[in-house]
Formats: structure tokens, sequence, C-alpha cells
């Protein structure tokens, strides 16, 4: 960590102002700046004492503890290009007796850089990293900065979820040989599992579901399903649940047309594909993704959250069996480039805004 970073690091403070108090749908909530100075920050994850986890896209993972933040030490080396870099940080269901965590970064490799993940441990002073091991990594690599994906979630039964995009090459997202616009699925200790869709041939073992674009956000609901949300072309943003071994349509299919107005592959539906769950249009560029518990906000409880990037907002979409309808836009143009949104365990909602480089805590008025 060079002298400037570390100097700069001590500005990083847990000391929110007065609450600010914004009207939502039925009320308002108070609104806390907690952690500011923060530079391209990914994701936010809440260790059991308090402390909070945040990672910087150039390939920081900070510590904020005490009203300061410190560097941890151990991370692994990312490729800090266009949209890559260190990116989603999940802590182990058990981490509280094995301080495991995961990460998901742009790691260097054949062809230049691809989506990985790895576990850690955290040393117990919350310092560095040890006991790395790369558990997933794509099968090749390519020179494009975009379209990453990188969402980490463990599911019920702690296998885990990882979504990738299709690295700016979206015919890649139809072919089962590559991990291009897939979600792609494996055990704790990066072996496959039994039960996945392909794990008998007829695709890479590890894949779960494909034809994704570039899904950047993705959690479980209270039955232990996962949703994701992927970024469209122009227009065409979509919610989906994505099932083992179905194919979700992108290029096919799309709600959106290319960014020069030409139509997207067949139009918008077509025999063997998924339908979207919910598709914005014009595209909100959704980040970071969130099903509330309903803990501190009962009318609030099952309700999907996304960031926008693109709109500076929040959209909370209430379900409705297997689809989502968008309720109401948060804050909207308050806080700018809305990146992670994630709930902590006293139920308090936090979320990130790149623009501002802070991390902002949503609570009860």
């Amino acid at each position: 960590m060079n002298l400037l970073r570390a100097f700069l690091l001590t500005f990083l403070v847990v000391a929110p102002a007065v609450a600010e108090t914004v009207a939502v749908d039925g009320g308002s909530v108070n609104v806390d700046r907690m952690v500011t100075g923060l530079d391209e920050p990914w994701a936010i994850a809440f260790l059991p004492e308090g402390d909070l986890l945040i990672t910087e896209r150039d390939g920081r993972l900070l510590n904020v503890s005490g009203g300061r933040a410190s560097e941890i030490s151990g991370v692994p080396r990312v490729v800090d290009r266009g949209q890559g870099g260190l990116l989603d940080v999940v802590l182990a269901r058990n981490f509280a007796t094995t301080r495991t965590l995961f990460l998901s970064y742009s790691a260097p490799m054949e062809g230049g850089a691809g989506t990985a993940l790895a576990s850690a441990t955290l040393s117990a002073d919350g310092a560095r990293l040890e006991n790395q091991k790369i558990l997933f990594q794509m099968r090749l690599g390519s020179s494009a900065g975009q379209h990453f994906g990188s969402r980490i979630v463990e599911a019920n039964d702690g296998t885990l979820f990882l979504t990738i995009g299709d690295r700016g090459d979206r015919e890649r997202a139809q072919d089962t040989n590559r991990h291009n616009g897939k979600v792609v699925r494996v055990n704790r200790d990066g072996t496959t599992p039994s039960d996945n869709p392909f794990v008998q041939g007829g695709a890479l073992p590890e894949i779960w579901s494909l034809g994704h674009r570039n899904p950047q956000g993705a959690a479980l609901d209270a039955q232990g399903n996962l949703w994701l949300v992927e970024h469209g072309a122009r227009g065409g943003d979509e919610i989906n649940k994505p099932s083992k071994g179905l194919n979700y349509g992108w290029p096919v299919i799309s709600y959106g047309r290319h960014y020069s107005g030409l139509k997207i592959g067949q139009g918008t539906e077509a025999a063997g594909l998924e339908q979207p769950l919910h598709y914005w249009d014009p595209s909100i560029a959704p980040s970071g993704m969130m099903i509330y518990s309903g803990k501190l906000f009962p009318d609030w409880r099952g309700d999907i959250f996304v960031g926008s990037l693109k709109f500076d907002m929040i959209s909370r979409l209430e379900k409705n069996g297997s689809s989502a309808s968008e309720s109401e836009r948060l804050f909207q143009d308050r806080y700018t480039r809305i990146r992670d949104i994630r709930e902590a365990p006293d139920g308090t909602i936090w979320f990130l805004s790149v623009g501002d480089g802070a991390a902002y805590r949503i609570s009860p008025e």
C-alpha cells in the first residue's frame, strides 16, 4: 500500500452526521452516511462484531472498525481494467467459527482476464487474508474490460453461485463450452456438485444456467431460491430466477435493443428460452440486489431492492409468485451511482454510492 493511500485511509471514518429523513411510500426513513472517502466501492459485508468489510474495485479490501478503515493484506492479484477488479465479498454462513470469506474478482489468465472466485480466512485481528484458495475461474479470459458479472451467493445447502457476464462477446452466452454469460455453481472446496445440470455432459459441469448478459446483482429469497438482476443493452435490464439447466435467452431474445438501435436476435421470445420476471425499458443500469427479510420494515418483507447506476436510485419491487413489479423508486437523485445494497444483521439496509464514495445506512425514523 503506498504512503498516499495509507494517509487517505485515515480519513475514512464511521461517524454519521445527523440522519437525513427521507420520504418513502407510506412514511419516511432515516438515512445516515456511515463511511466516507471510499474509492470505487463495489461490495459490503458485515462482520459479527459489528465491523464492516468493503471492496474497492482497484484491489483493496478494507476493514472498517472503530471509526477507521485499514487495508487487509493478502488479497488476490486483480486486473484493474474497465469494469474489472476486486468485486464481491461474502462471508461464509459459518464465518463466526471458520472466519471463511469469499471474493470474486477479475483474475489474470490466458487471453487477458476473467472472473474468478476465491476463499480465504480472515485473521483474528482482521488485518490479513490467509489460506487463500481459488475455487473457480473462467476457462478462458479475454482482453475485454466489461461484463465480469461477479456476484456471489451461498445457497442454503452450502454450495456457491457465481454470476458471470458475457465479457462483451455476446454469442458466448449460448456457448456451453465457455463460462461467459453463465451462472456457475461449485462446492465450497471448488469441486463440482454432483447434482449440477450438466455434470454428466452436454456443457461445462460448473454451469447452472446460461444465456445471461451481465448479472451484477443476486440474492436468495426466504425459500432459498436464487434471483438475479442483469444489465440489458439499450433497455431490457432483467430480473430472473435462474433455475437448473435453463436458458435465459441472451442474445437470442431481449426486451432491449443494441446501442446502435438495431434489433437484438429474434425479438422478445423464442421456444425453449425463459422470459424475465421483470424488465426495465429504458435501462436503469442495475447493480446490487437484496431481498428484504422485513425485520425492521415489515411492509417491505420479501421485496426486492435493486441499486441503479444510471438513475441514482434504489428500485423497490414487490414479488407476486414468480413475477415482480416495480412499486417505488427510492431516493431518486439523492445519492449517485448506487453499486451495492445489503441487509445488515440488525435489519438495517446499507448501500454503497460510487459517486459519493460513501456507505449509507437506512433505518426507521
